[in-house]
């Protein structure tokens, strides 16, 4: 009797914004290529961007949006890391899609987006950038307020102590292996 073993379904590959936006030709299989609602509002109709998004959907682009469970686990993980303040939703429902798919099959997220990337990798979830070199170091990011110093963990934009602004700040960074 033959074994059976599992076989190994080909990548999906999930375009954010910047991947549609960077007038790159996509050296992959648009046919397996999706990206989100969220991305598809971010392109203005009737520019340049809009005809290139309409004709990579006739190529075989599709539309998906994730589930709210993943799009919740994002936002914890992009909280930890601190990059929620620069994660627009776009950006949160295409690292939500990847963790979706990413249970049944590999999938790869195609942009240049730092914070994507970061994220990512925190999450275990393959990226590769479109037009630029992609994240060599892991960030960890804090805000720092501007007029007293005081840290905050989370996203803060004016200081509940003094009033003054914050500024992100690195306050952790790690060298990263390509997953």
């Amino acid at each position: 009797m033959g074994h059976m073993t599992a076989e190994k379904k080909p990548a999906i590959f999930i375009l954010d914004t910047s991947a549609i936006l960077s007038g790159k030709p996509l050296t992959l299989d648009i046919k397996r290529a999706v990206t989100t609602s969220g991305v598809s509002h971010e392109i203005q109709p009737g520019g340049r961007d809009y005809r290139t998004f309409l004709f990579l959907q006739e190529q075989g682009l599709s539309v998906h949006d994730p589930t709210k469970e993943s799009i919740r686990k994002i936002h914890r993980a992009a909280t930890e890391s601190g990059d929620i303040g620069r994660l627009s939703n776009a950006d949160i429902e295409v690292l939500a899609l990847a963790l979706d798919l990413n249970q049944d099959q590999q999938t790869i997220i195609i942009t240049d987006d730092y914070s994507i990337q970061n994220v990512s990798y925190i999450l275990g979830i393959r990226f590769e950038p479109i037009s630029q070199s992609g994240i060599t170091k892991r960030f960890k990011w804090n805000w720092r307020c501007s007029g007293c110093g005081k840290i905050f963990t989370t996203h803060v934009s004016t200081c509940p102590i003094c009033g003054a602004s914050t500024k992100q700040i690195v306050v952790k960074k790690e060298s990263l292996e390509r997953l």
